[in-house]
This record gives structure tokens, sequence and C-alpha cells, in this order.
């Protein structure tokens, strides 16, 4: 009996880990743009893969930030706020020494304006009870220009060009 019963804890344990959380939004487009995409946010044990396919953007780089709030609902995106920063840190380049937790990074758009970024963390998770990680209710926005990882607050990362509401 305590064999049969490790066995079945043993295959619960296994299932726990291996279940997962996928949820895929669309990407709004803002500011008089056509910014079009799809942002999947996936948790399997503690850590969230973001899979963001973004279309018709300029060709270049974009800056990809997660902002305070899931609110999409301005024409030019800053019904989201600010970048998402529960640490209160200042802005930088994500694992530095000072970054926000909203502070993804760059994607390159190619000649047709499609442009792909995966981005995988332990720093967040998709509704858990600690707010300093849970992206659920906030933002994620594409911005016009590249992310500098300097300029305080924003990176200089230009307008908000596409907007994702995390629910």
């Amino acid at each position: 009996m305590k064999g049969q019963t490790l066995a079945l804890l043993a295959g619960c344990a296994f299932l726990a880990a291996s279940c997962c959380t996928t949820k895929t939004y669309t990407v709004n487009a803002k500011s008089g743009t056509q910014t079009g995409g799809t942002a999947k946010f996936t948790q399997k044990g503690e850590e969230v893969t973001m899979k963001l396919e973004v279309t018709n953007l300029t060709p270049g780089i974009h800056a990809v930030h997660i902002h305070e709030k899931g609110d999409c609902s301005a024409a030019d995106g800053t019904s989201t706020g600010g970048h998402w920063n529960p640490a209160k840190d200042d802005h930088g380049k994500w694992g530095a020494e000072h970054f926000h937790m909203g502070d993804i990074g760059n994607l390159t758009a190619d000649a047709s304006g499609k442009a792909v970024l995966t981005f995988k963390t332990n720093k967040w998770c998709l509704g858990c009870t600690d707010e300093s990680k849970n992206i659920i209710g906030k933002g994620l926005i594409v911005h016009a220009s590249a992310d500098d990882f300097h300029t305080q607050p924003t990176g200089n990362a230009g307008g908000r060009v596409g907007c994702v509401e995390i629910k």
C-alpha cells in the first residue's frame, strides 16, 4: 500500500510540475499605426515565457516594455501608465544592476515590418498572489523607437505603436 501511495504522489507531483498556463492576446494598433500581431505568455513551473510576434512595424529596432495598467483605451496607448516598476528601481537593461520589471528590451522588425521576440524569466508569474511578480492586469507596449537603456524613466523609446492588455 505504501508503494502505491508513493507512486500516486510521484505521479501527481509530475503532472503538477508539467502543467502550464498559456494566455494569448492581440497586439492593438496605437498612435495611428497598423501595428498588429500576438503576445503569448506561458507559465510552466516558476518560469514565464513571452513570445511576441508583431506585424506592420516600421523596419528597425523597437522597445518593448510592460506598463503599470492593462488598459489600451487611449489612442496613443498612454492609458497603460508608466513602466511596471514594483521595486522602484531606475530604468535599465534587463539583468543589469538596475532595471524595471517591465524593462524587456528591444526587438528588430525586418524589411516587411515583422518582428519576433521570445523572452523567459522567473521574475514574473501569471496570476500569482505576489504583486511584485504578477503581470496579469498590466499592459505590454511596443514603442516606435529603440530603448537606449539609460534615459530615465523611459529609455527614450518614443511613442507607443502597439498595446496588449494582459488579462
